[in-house]
């Protein structure tokens, strides 16, 4: 992301997981945990909507740790349809933020892994912020949003996403009453619209 980035290999339960970590330049509210797209159809922690989403958080004071799941980049293992990708992005948790505030994102596939790893956590009163971006409610079973912390999660989808139609995120959102911020025209994979999309996440981070 820039020169400040840093780059790690930490221990996952299949092995070694990549980490790129970048720290804000002065207030630190925590760290936020971000998760990439479905690494099968060429998702990695470089992805433009997730270092999107890194950079608004770092410019909103939060530590911003990217990261590939098994199988991806330098990461062990294989992938494992989400059931492992939680426990990889849990274990991160534990080792880079054990204790204090977290942020919780994800983009498309990451968006459903941060789902179920913000149900593991909801109770724990240290979930901050959680921003959840083409959520892949179509293709897989995306957790419910703790009633309690809706007014702290943000959720946007593009109105002509052609990978997870609109209409499956808002079947999701709808009995739960959690709001979506729709990017009229917007696709999947927000082209064009990253530094709306960037602009909209800082806003939700810092109010």
């Amino acid at each position: 992301m820039n020169a400040t980035t840093e780059q790690r290999l930490l221990h996952g339960p299949m092995g070694l997981i990549e980490v790129l970590l970048d720290k804000p330049p002065h207030t630190h509210k925590g760290f936020a945990f971000i998760a990439h797209p479905h690494p099968l159809f060429g998702g990695t922690m470089e992805n433009k909507v997730v270092q999107t989403l890194a950079r608004a958080f770092v410019q909103s004071g939060w530590g911003a740790v990217r990261f590939n799941f098994r199988g991806v980049g330098q990461s062990d293992g294989v992938h494992d349809n989400g059931v492992g990708e939680v426990e990889d992005m849990l274990r991160l948790i534990e080792q880079l933020s054990p204790e204090g505030p977290i942020a919780i994102a994800g983009f498309s596939f990451g968006a459903f892994v941060a789902s179920q790893v913000h149900k593991h956590l909801e109770s724990t009163e240290r979930i901050q912020r959680t921003v959840l971006v083409g959520v892949a409610t179509s293709r897989f079973d995306v957790a419910n949003i703790a009633t309690h912390l809706h007014v702290n999660t943000l959720v946007i989808h593009g109105e002509e996403d052609d990978t997870v139609p609109l209409s499956s995120v808002l079947d999701w959102a709808r009995p739960q009453s959690l709001p979506v911020l729709v990017f009229p025209g917007c696709g999947h994979f927000f082209h064009g619209q990253l530094p709306l999309l960037k602009s909209r996440v800082v806003q939700h981070l810092t109010t």
